[in-house]
């Protein structure tokens, strides 16, 4: 049995790992960047090590500083969480060479799955379907851009190493591949330090259909049935459920087959997930279900496995680390209720998303009545430099819809301030029609587009309750505004700051306080509506409540790496085109143009390191315009 266990990774994964950990009385080790010195993992381990600066490259990506550390504290395992070094073969061949249990497949298996390519002809030859595309060693601009035109748009550009929709871009137009190849290969390279592309014809009406697979060291591989993860934004997961809404008994051996079958050509050992894309335009059928790829490693969404089956799957992890066979068969594993879950990410859907960034002065997700599982506590700091994923909801019930509104009222139920979460977005999400009906396709997100995007203010009713609050507490920064009607009670206006947005609220009727304001400060309160939490004060004579920057002005969202400049200096621009592209939080993130003009100034180069709300550039328009 492992004794002292090391966890190469981060936030809620490396939370999750020592909780079983500490139920299994497995001493725990936590590694941290500068970033990270006082995050939550690093407070829930029984020790903790530096590893380096706050970039992931040189701190959680370099292998031999936490080798390092599992030696210096005398941690006899490594459990290396997902993301980071959990797929890479030459560090778990390091571990294992410094003698240390590697808790994760053979290297050699990560090899095998490691490159989306050279896995899906492995499969092939396994009698495992896979989706028609190119997989070719020839890289070159023109040799994809030629593969592309004779598979037919749209078509799918997918990086062949890694995952979490990094490096991967769809295509409609054969004008727009080259740019969205470009910008492929450069996030991929980011990601992966590997470049290299594969191509897939686009599926229509695509769900995402992932089959969570295990074996041991003595030969035993089970499958612990599927998961639908069609719930996606820009390729990347939101909402994750198990079993697979409209799943027959028939498909789901064929698919689940199939995943054994690819586990077993690569002797797997571990936890694993093969993920297929499924042609759902007529339901979900078996001979309409192909291969996409295998992640070696545990998954962001293993929980909803883990309700319906009642396994730990990171118990699994160690006992078979450890050498110990698999505790069941396949024939004791069945499915139990359904389980849903939703990400928490710190992110503004009212600003396209863009990542939120700052200290977490309120966060209750802790109040809610289904599983929480989380990296990150009221006053902790959400930095810049990794993914804005904050915690995971899970909600587990006999039923679909029980489990879906028992989700959807903790997400309403969860307050986050000052950082922005899309929470409120969930929730609408959740409420749609054609998921509850259970009609998924990776595209509902984008189709639905500003339907589920929750709007900038609050209700009126809590405007004027707001109001009324600030007005109780006192001393106000200027006078109200009063109004005299004929035949009826003068009226009186307030000014308020919302979310540094200035609105005029009319509060003459008396509001009923029913939720609860925190404070935040000098004349200013919190309210969460939604899930949507808005800090409201007067705004003051010299408040605008609204950016007073120039029109053409393009301020950096966050702070960020100026990844690619697209544009020189007297350049003539039309409104929406490309300008800029910056990375954060390991993402990018284009910056157009926001008016036709000309770029009047250009503040920017690859490379740079910006802060937020730096003047990267200005697009001043003509007279004519």
């Amino acid at each position: 049995m492992i004794r002292k266990l090391l966890i190469a990774n981060r936030g809620e994964i490396a939370c999750r790992v020592m909780r079983t950990a500490r139920e299994m009385g497995i001493a725990t080790v936590a590694v941290y960047s500068d970033a990270d010195a006082k995050a939550l993992h690093v407070r829930s381990a029984d020790e903790a090590v530096r590893i380096g600066p706050a970039p992931a490259a040189e701190s959680y990506l370099v292998g031999e500083k936490i080798i390092a550390a599992a030696k210096a504290t005398g941690a006899d395992a490594i459990h290396p969480g997902y993301g980071f070094l959990s797929e890479n073969a030459a560090f778990a061949r390091a571990v294992i060479a410094a003698g240390i249990t590697w808790v994760g497949p053979a290297p050699e298996s990560i090899e095998a799955m490691g490159l989306k390519d050279a896995a899906k002809k492995l499969m092939q030859d396994a009698g495992v379907p896979v989706t028609p595309g190119y997989m070719g060693k020839d890289q070159s601009p023109e040799r994809l851009r030629k593969e592309a035109d004779s598979i037919g748009y749209p078509v799918l550009i997918k990086a062949v190493a890694g995952g979490g929709g990094k490096g991967m871009r769809k295509v409609d137009d054969p004008a727009d591949f080259l740019p969205a190849l470009e910008s492929c290969k450069r996030e991929a390279n980011s990601s992966f330090a590997n470049d290299e592309v594969l191509l897939e014809k686009w599926v229509t009406s695509p769900r995402h259909i992932e089959v969570q697979v295990f074996g041991d060291k003595h030969g035993n591989v089970v499958h612990l049935f599927e998961r639908d993860c069609s719930l996606q934004r820009r390729h990347q997961k939101v909402i994750e459920e198990a079993p697979a809404p409209g799943m027959d008994e028939a498909t789901r051996e064929a698919i689940c087959s199939a995943a054994v079958r690819a586990a077993k050509a690569v002797d797997y050992v571990g936890a694993g997930t093969i993920e297929f894309i499924a042609d759902a335009s007529e339901g979900l059928k078996a001979d309409r279900i192909w291969f996409m790829e295998m992640n070696t490693r545990l998954q962001v969404e293993h929980p909803v496995t883990e309700a319906i089956t009642g396994v730990d799957l990171v118990e699994w992890q160690l006992r078979v680390a450890g050498g110990e066979p698999l505790p069941l068969a396949q024939d004791d594993l069945e499915i139990d209720g359904h389980a849903i879950e939703a990400r928490l990410y710190a992110e503004d859907p009212a600003r396209d998303f863009l990542p939120s960034i700052g200290t977490l002065t309120e966060f209750s997700p802790e109040d809610c009545r289904v599983r929480l599982d989380s990296g990150v506590e009221e006053g902790d700091e959400i930095t810049p430099y990794y993914d804005p994923m904050m915690a995971k909801m899970v909600a587990h019930n006999e039923h679909r819809d029980h489990a879906i509104a028992e989700l959807r009222q903790a997400l309403i139920e969860t307050s986050c301030w000052p950082v922005r979460c899309n929470v409120a977005f969930l929730a609408l999400l959740l409420d749609d029609p054609d998921v509850a009906a259970g009609r998924l396709d990776t595209a509902l997100i984008a189709r639905k587009g500003d339907a589920l995007v929750p709007p900038a203010l609050p209700s009126e009713a809590l405007l004027r309750g707001a109001a009324q609050k600030l007005v109780e507490e006192g001393p106000l920064p200027q006078p109200l505004i009063p109004g005299f009607r004929l035949n009826a009670p003068p009226r009186c206006t307030a000014q308020l700051e919302v979310n540094g947005r200035r609105v005029d609220v009319d509060f003459t009727e008396p509001a009923e306080h029913w939720w609860m304001p925190m404070p935040v400060g000098p004349e200013k309160v919190v309210i969460t509506e939604w899930g949507q939490s808005f800090g409201i004060g007067f705004a003051r004579n010299d408040a605008t409540g609204i950016a007073s920057a120039h029109d053409g002005d393009i301020l950096a969202p966050m702070p960020g790496k100026v990844i690619a400049v697209a544009v020189s200096e007297g350049e003539r621009v039309t409104k929406g085109q490309r300008l800029l592209t910056l990375e954060a939080m390991k993402m990018e993130h284009t910056l157009t143009a926001p008016i036709d003009g000309t770029v009047a100034e250009l503040n920017a180069k690859a490379g740079d390191q910006v802060q937020v709300e730096a003047l990267l550039a200005r697009v001043e328009a003509g007279e004519d315009e």
